[in-house]
């Protein structure tokens, strides 16, 4: 059989397979822990009871019932996070060795078993903790972030010319926020009409047929010596000496500015991720009580964000400095964060959305700002420390939210967006102070590179 470079189908098939599954886990916990607290069956989407009832008694137990999915959400990423970080290092460190699906195939595979592992739980009625086991076992096959960076990486070694590479990376961005959008509307309809297991199903055979493509029609882009390959536990141990020689090695000014950059980055992403996580239980808790339909059409509204910041990162770049575009999408993540504490309409929280629009920007900016403090040899042991610390302060954030709402949700729902918004302040700052002693400009960079005796990255900036 004749095999494809194309890895745009396998982004497109992952971005709905997922996201037809992201909404429905919380709405799925939420309902489950609702018929156990309450002894009740959960309102049907044009039942208003789960709103309109004062009496304390009805609205201690819904305050049970956010208290104990939270907590709940807080396990299972506490579960996930310990292998998904081992794993994102042991398959980015053994990539180059083994070649770029690697990278692709396992977290696919572990998308597949915690998609199966709903459907069985929901079909046969198991209990609820199981989901937990295969939070942990899917995560021994990496994440997101590993079939993300396997995606990148397998363009990046297509891709001669660096404009070809930019144009095609932001297509694959593209392609993520659109086919998620989709997702997101349909599976409203979707829970709506038929439940929960027809929409696991679907997600489940999506998933299936993408793996099928991965291993037996999309090409490897490395061709492998295998004389040169080495045990993965060189590989990596090869990669913590590449990572350290980033900060033990060069100028003291190079070390700074690129400790800077990677605390900014982990800190924007634990602030823009915890708040995240808590939406959909925000989203069902009172006085907003949204059906599956209207969670569907405001995650589509929120996957959208993705098309509008590259649309604001094309344009800003063309007349604005790389800081002042990370300082605008730090500005809408807090804008968007205060609204989102004070939202107590449908209207008003659809209306949130719209501060939010550049909220991804910072973060291809930060990225393509860490590529050229380091030369071209150090690129690789730097995305590696980067994808680690993103997916530590996303597992952390999430957890860590979670628990802080369990704790106040009963007299403060929106006192997370809050803190949110005020740890905001963190990288802010740190970019100030970054602004203020390395400008970094091209000539900043190549000058710190030249302290070291290297030659500056010529990658562009990703958008």
């Amino acid at each position: 059989m004749k095999r494809l470079y194309f890895i745009e189908p396998i982004v497109a098939i992952y971005a709905f397979a997922s996201f037809m599954v992201y909404p429905l886990v919380q709405q799925y916990v939420y309902r489950r822990l609702w018929q156990e607290i309450t002894n009740s069956s959960y309102p049907q989407s044009d039942d208003s009871s789960r709103c309109t009832a004062n009496s304390s008694n009805h609205t201690n137990q819904q305050e049970e019932v956010q208290k104990a999915a939270s907590l709940f959400s807080m396990y299972s990423d506490l579960s996930s996070m310990i292998p998904s970080l081992i794993m994102t290092l042991l398959l980015v460190a053994y990539s180059d060795q083994r070649g770029r699906k690697i990278t692709i195939i396992m977290p696919l595979i572990g998308s597949l078993i915690y998609t199966l592992s709903f459907l069985a739980v929901s079909f046969f009625e198991l209990n609820l903790y199981l989901l937990i086991a295969a939070s942990f076992v899917s995560a021994l096959f990496g994440g997101i972030g590993t079939m993300l960076g396997g995606c990148f990486s397998y363009v990046a070694d297509l891709c001669e010319d660096d404009k070809q590479k930019t144009l095609r990376m932001a297509v694959v961005d593209m392609m993520i926020g659109l086919l998620a959008g989709v997702a997101s509307i349909s599976t409203g309809y979707f829970l709506h009409a038929s439940g929960f297991n027809w929409p696991f199903f679907t997600s489940a055979l999506f998933q299936l047929v993408n793996l099928l493509y991965a291993i037996f029609i999309l090409e490897e882009t490395r061709v492998i010596d295998r004389s040169e390959t080495v045990a993965c536990c060189r590989a990596l141990k090869k990669l913590a000496c590449s990572i350290y020689n980033l900060f033990a090695g060069g100028s003291r000014g190079k070390k700074w500015v690129l400790l800077l950059l990677i605390v900014i980055f982990s800190s924007l992403s634990f602030v823009n991720t915890g708040g995240l996580s808590i939406i959909t239980l925000y989203e069902l808790n009172k006085p907003l009580c949204w059906s599956e339909i209207l969670i569907g059409y405001g995650s589509a509204v929120s996957t959208s964000i993705f098309i509008t910041s590259f649309v604001g990162l094309y344009l800003f770049s063309l007349c604005l400095p790389n800081i002042a575009i990370v300082f605008i999408g730090m500005l809408s993540i807090v804008i968007s964060t205060l609204m989102t504490a004070f939202a107590k309409t449908t209207l008003m929280m659809f209306l949130v959305r719209i501060p939010a629009m550049f909220a991804i920007m910072p973060f291809p900016v930060l990225r393509s700002m860490m590529s050229k403090v380091v030369s071209k040899s150090e690129q690789g042991a730097l995305f590696a420390c980067v994808a680690f610390m993103e997916n530590l302060s996303s597992n952390v954030s999430s957890a860590v939210f979670s628990r802080i709402y369990a704790d106040t949700v009963a007299w403060c729902p929106g006192f997370v967006f809050l803190l949110a918004a005020g740890l905001c302040l963190i990288p802010i700052s740190l970019l100030g102070i970054l602004r203020c002693f390395h400008p970094l400009d091209p000539n900043d960079t190549q000058a710190l590179l030249s302290e070291d005796g290297t030659e500056a990255s010529q990658d562009p900036p990703v958008a």
